[in-house]
């Protein structure tokens, strides 16, 4: 894994509209990035390009659908045009939902996968032939914790970010031979509008996002990971307990996870 300046480096990222996006469009602007922001939301990535440009730090913006083939297809064309290749993509565009799976539907599954991973994985797909005649190439892919220990009322987006992790460890190696590093981000609890803007709240086990790391300071570390050339990186202190439980005393955090839910809907009826 490589070590990088990003002063100059060619930067693509998804999800910009908000939170830790936002963040890292900005950031990386201030690094020296040739940052192309893009989202689905125009005013706010306007706002994004105002707020640059008034901290010297001018970005392009672009706006964009990750779900749709010819939206990604444009965000490559639009590096092309602008900056002449791709150095670094930062996958970042996800969305959520909370409600156990049994009380939701087909569509809200394949809504989260269609953003969290096919989005993320045909976008990659797309701009390998770019990022191999990169200057030190890399892909970047925001995951979370839950890649790593799945929550219930979130089984969906647990269960997409477990995918992004295991394209992300197959991709690491199969990139070897193109010279194009992954990096890997788990970020815990982040104060961001994420579950303001889920498809659906309906969980009884409510986690206050507002809580966690702010999303400036999540976008420094991803920031940084990618400077440093790190393999994977995993936010927060209680994200990192959650992870290193989850390995080494699984049924431990099983059993705290069991009682939390029962006493939230009260015991399984006996046999």
């Amino acid at each position: 894994m490589a070590r990088r300046s990003l002063s100059g480096s060619r930067i693509l990222i998804t999800g910009c509209s908000q939170g830790i996006g936002r963040s890292l469009a900005l950031q990386a602007a201030e690094r020296g990035a040739k940052v192309l922001a893009t989202a689905r939301n125009q005013h706010l990535l306007d706002q994004l390009a105002d707020d640059a440009t008034k901290a010297g730090y001018p970005l392009e913006i672009f706006v964009g659908d990750v779900t749709k083939p010819d939206d990604r297809k444009a965000m490559v064309d639009a590096m092309k045009q602008r900056f002449g290749g791709i150095d670094v993509v930062i996958n970042n565009a996800g969305v959520g939902a909370s409600g156990h799976f049994a009380d939701a539907d087909e569509a809200r599954l394949r809504s989260i996968f269609e953003v969290n991973f096919f989005g993320l994985a045909e976008l990659t797909r797309i701009c390998i032939p770019l990022l191999r005649e990169g200057n030190k190439p890399a892909v970047v892919n925001v995951s979370s914790v839950v890649a790593r220990r799945a929550l219930p009322g979130r089984s969906e987006y647990s269960a997409s970010k477990f995918a992004v992790q295991g394209l992300s460890e197959a991709l690491r190696g199969e990139f070897v031979r193109d010279g194009i590093d992954l990096i890997l981000v788990n970020p815990g609890l982040t104060a961001t509008n994420f579950s303001q803007n889920m498809l659906e709240r309906k969980s009884k086990l409510q986690v206050d996002h507002l809580r966690g790391m702010t999303s400036d300071r999540a976008a420094e570390l991803t920031l940084n990971a990618l400077e440093r050339g790190k393999r994977e990186v995993t936010f927060t202190l209680p994200g990192k307990l959650l992870v290193g439980m989850s390995r080494y005393f699984p049924r431990l955090v099983d059993w705290i996870i069991r009682r939390k839910v029962t006493r939230l809907y009260g015991a399984p009826p006996s046999a």
